[in-house]
């Protein structure tokens, strides 16, 4: 009985060791930087919004699995805003941050700068909040980590984000509304 007792302590010290390195291996929030390409460019000579939306859905989903521990899917994007083009040669800055959890979802906010590589000078070329579910290995969504906003920068983010939430199911709802109509 000493031994089982033994035995089923050490199982517990294992996996409550496991949840422990797994919390401190998630993280927040993370950045891409990399130079604009010359196959980027659209017919104008500037960036393609599309590669720039590319760019957003490829840190968004890191930034998603970094914290969920699971494979994440796109659901959607809101609030995309783009406020200057980027140019070839430009360096490009792509960070990608946690805004706000829910129970398997989280919603990401997104900055995009860019900028001459010589002086390191960024501006911001655009911004929105992506959302991803985690998924399990069968395709169905499962529980992510809370986040808890903490700076009052973070807290302004996450208010932001649940908006856009709001806002992105308001406009689901109202194409269902308009098209059944």
């Amino acid at each position: 009985m000493a031994l089982f007792s033994f035995y089923s302590l050490l199982t517990i010290l294992n996996i409550t060791h496991r949840n422990r390195l797994k919390h401190m291996n998630q993280q927040s929030e993370l950045v891409f930087r990399f130079l604009a390409e010359p196959t980027d460019v659209n017919f104008g000579g500037k960036v393609h919004g599309g590669i720039v939306m590319k760019w957003i859905d490829q840190a968004g989903y890191a930034c998603a699995a970094g914290w969920s521990g699971s494979y994440c899917v796109t659901v959607s994007v809101a609030g995309v805003r783009f406020k200057r083009p980027i140019l070839v040669g430009q360096v490009v800055e792509v960070t990608a941050q946690i805004a706000h959890t829910g129970k398997t979802s989280m919603q990401i906010f997104i900055r995009v700068k860019c900028g001459d590589p010589q002086n390191n000078i960024l501006s911001e070329s655009n911004h929105c909040i992506i959302s991803f579910i985690a998924m399990d290995k069968a395709g169905y969504p499962v529980p992510v980590p809370q986040f808890v906003a903490k700076t009052k920068e973070q807290k302004k983010l996450e208010q932001y984000a649940i908006k856009m939430k709001e806002i992105a199911i308001e406009t689901e709802s109202l194409l269902h509304r308009t098209v059944e109509e």
